[in-house]
C-alpha cells in the first residue's frame, strides 16, 4: 500500500521500519476524537470556501459512516496503516473517492494528533472525576456510620491521640478532594485547540481557528502555532495529578493492609476483594489493596517517562513525541482501574469498632488531655507536660493505665488533680471536646464539605 506521504521517496520503507514507526496499535483508541476533529475541520473548510460546501458535506457524511462502523465493530483497523489519522483518511478516500483527499487541506498530522490527544484526555478527565466522586461517596458512607467509633490516631506509627474512624476516613476524602481539583485544573489548561497550527507555522489558507475550537468544545485556539504542535505540558500535568491520586490510594492501601492484619484486626475486607493462599488455608489476603500499592510505581514511571521524552526536544514536532501516548494511556487506564476497585472495596469493608476502642485504651493516648486538664487548672503547659510524663512513667512501672489510676496516686504528682479528672480523660470526652476547625469534633462539617463535591 502506498504511503500517504509518498512522493519524495524512491523506494519503500523496510517492513521492520514500518512496524517500528507504527502507532496505530495504541492510538486507534482515539478514533472517535480523530473523526470528530476531522468533521469540524471539514465544516470549517466548507464555511470558509476553501473547499466547496458540497465536498465538505460529502466528507462529513463519509466520516460519520466510518465512525458508526467503528462504533458498531463492522470496520476493522488496517494494521498496514501508520496511525489512526492515516487509517481514517484512507478509508474515507476509498469510500468517497478524490473528495476525501481534500480533507487534509490546511492541516498536518502534527496539529491533528495534538487535537485528538487533548480531546481524548479531556474526555478521560471527566471519567476520572466521576470515579473520584464515587470513591469520596463511599468514604462518606463509611464515615457516616463511624462518627463515634474511636481508634488511636498515630504519628511515627506509634499510638498518639484518640480520634474517630470517621475523622481518619475524612482525611483521605480531603486528599481526593484536592485530586478532583487538580484534574479539573489540568482539564481546563488542556482545553485549547491546536487545530490550525498545521505542521508548525500555520497556513496560507483563510482558516477560522476559532470556529473549529468552538465546534470541538475548546475554550479557544492555542495562541502560538509552534507551541500548539509541540506542547505536551498537559500530559505531564495530568500524569502528575494521576501520580498524586495513586499516592493517596497507595497510602490508604497501606493502612488497609495493616488494619486487615491479625495484629490490628481493625477492619475486614469483603471476600469479594481478597484472595487466599495456594498452600495456607487460613489466609485472607488484601491483594486488591496490595496491587493498588504496587501499581502506584507504574504510574510514577509513566510520569518520569514522559518528562524524559520531552526534556531535550527542540521545537517543533519530533517523532519522539509519539512516545507520549503509551505513557499517558497506561497511567489513565491504571488510575481508573484502581479507583474503580477501591470504591466497592471501601464501601463493603467491615469495621471492628470494639477492637479499635481496645487499641485506643492502650498506649497512654490521653496523656495530652491530662496535661490540658492541669493547664486549665492554672499550670503552664510545659510544667504540666513534665508532670504527665512522670505519671506515664509511674503507670508503666506499676502496670496501670491513666484512666483507672487512683486519685490519691495522681495527687502525689499534683494537688490540682480532683475527681473530675476521670470524666475529662475518658476517650469519648477527649474526642468530643476537640472542636477546633478540622478536629474530630467537627466531623459533620467535614463530611458536609465532601458531600458538596459529589
Amino acid at each position: 500500500m502506498e504511503k500517504m506521504w509518498a512522493g519524495r521517496f524512491t523506494k519503500p520503507s523496510d517492513q521492520l521500519a514500518d512496524d517500528f514507526n507504527s502507532s496505530l496499535p495504541f492510538d486507534c483508541r482515539m478514533y472517535r476524537q480523530d473523526i470528530q476533529g476531522s468533521m469540524a475541520h471539514a465544516a470549517m473548510l466548507g464555511a470558509q470556501g476553501i473547499i466547496t460546501k458540497q465536498d465538505a458535506d460529502t466528507i462529513i457524511d463519509g466520516l460519520d459512516g466510518i465512525l458508526r462502523d467503528l462504533d458498531e465493530g463492522t470496520l476493522d483497523f488496517d494494521p498496514a496503516c501508520e496511525d489512526i489519522h492515516m487509517f481514517v483518511e484512507q478509508v474515507l478516500t476509498q469510500r468517497i473517492g478524490d473528495t476525501g483527499k481534500r480533507l487534509h487541506t490546511a492541516r498536518s498530522r502534527n496539529d491533528q494528533v495534538a487535537v485528538d490527544l487533548r480531546m481524548y484526555l479531556r474526555d478521560e478527565c471527566n471519567e476520572i472525576k466521576d470515579l473520584i466522586r464515587k470513591l469520596i461517596g463511599a468514604i462518606i458512607g463509611q464515615a457516616a456510620q463511624h462518627k463515634e467509633t474511636i481508634l488511636p490516631g498515630y504519628t511515627h506509627l506509634q499510638r498518639a491521640q484518640p480520634i474517630t474512624f470517621a475523622h481518619h476516613l475524612a482525611a483521605y476524602g480531603m486528599m481526593l478532594a484536592r485530586d478532583l481539583s487538580r484534574i479539573e485544573d489540568a482539564a481546563k489548561r488542556m482545553n485549547r485547540s491546536p487545530l490550525g497550527s498545521c505542521a508548525l507555522a500555520g497556513t496560507t489558507y483563510p482558516i477560522d481557528r476559532n470556529a473549529t475550537a468552538e465546534a470541538l468544545g475548546f475554550d479557544g485556539p492555542c495562541l502560538n502555532s509552534l507551541d500548539g504542535v509541540s506542547d505536551r505540558d498537559y500530559c505531564v500535568e495530568l500524569l502528575s495529578a494521576l501520580s498524586l491520586i495513586m499516592t493517596h490510594l497507595s497510602r490508604f492501601s497501606e493502612e488497609i493492609i495493616l488494619w486487615s492484619s491479625w495484629e490490628f484486626r481493625f477492619v475486614e475486607l469483603d471476600d469479594a476483594y481478597t484472595t487466599g493462599s495456594s498452600i495456607m488455608p487460613q489466609k485472607k489476603n488484601s491483594d486488591m489493596a496490595e496491587l493498588v500499592r504496587g501499581k502506584t510505581g507504574r504510574v510514577y514511571g509513566d510520569l518520569m517517562g514522559m518528562l524524559t521524552v520531552l526534556k531535550g526536544l527542540p521545537l517543533a514536532y519530533n517523532k519522539d513525541m509519539q512516545e507520549d501516548k503509551e505513557c499517558i494511556f497506561d497511567a489513565v487506564d491504571t488510575a481508573k482501574k484502581c479507583l474503580e476497585i477501591f470504591t466497592p472495596m471501601i464501601a463493603t469493608m467491615r469495621v471492628n469498632a470494639d477492637r479499635m476502642y481496645r487499641a485506643a485504651q492502650e498506649g497512654f493516648i490521653n496523656a495530652t488531655d491530662i496535661a490540658d486538664y492541669l493547664v486549665r487548672k492554672g499550670l503552664p503547659f510545659r510544667t504540666a507536660y513534665k508532670i504527665v510524663g512522670q505519671i506515664v512513667g509511674h503507670c508503666i512501672a506499676t502496670n496501670q493505665v491513666p484512666d483507672t489510676m487512683p486519685l490519691a496516686e495522681y495527687q502525689t504528682f499534683s494537688d490540682l488533680f480532683a475527681e473530675d479528672l476521670y470524666e475529662d480523660i475518658k476517650l469519648e470526652t477527649c474526642v468530643k471536646k476537640r472542636i477546633s476547625q478540622g478536629a474530630p469534633g467537627t466531623i459533620d462539617q467535614q463530611l458536609a464539605y465532601l458531600q458538596n463535591l459529589i
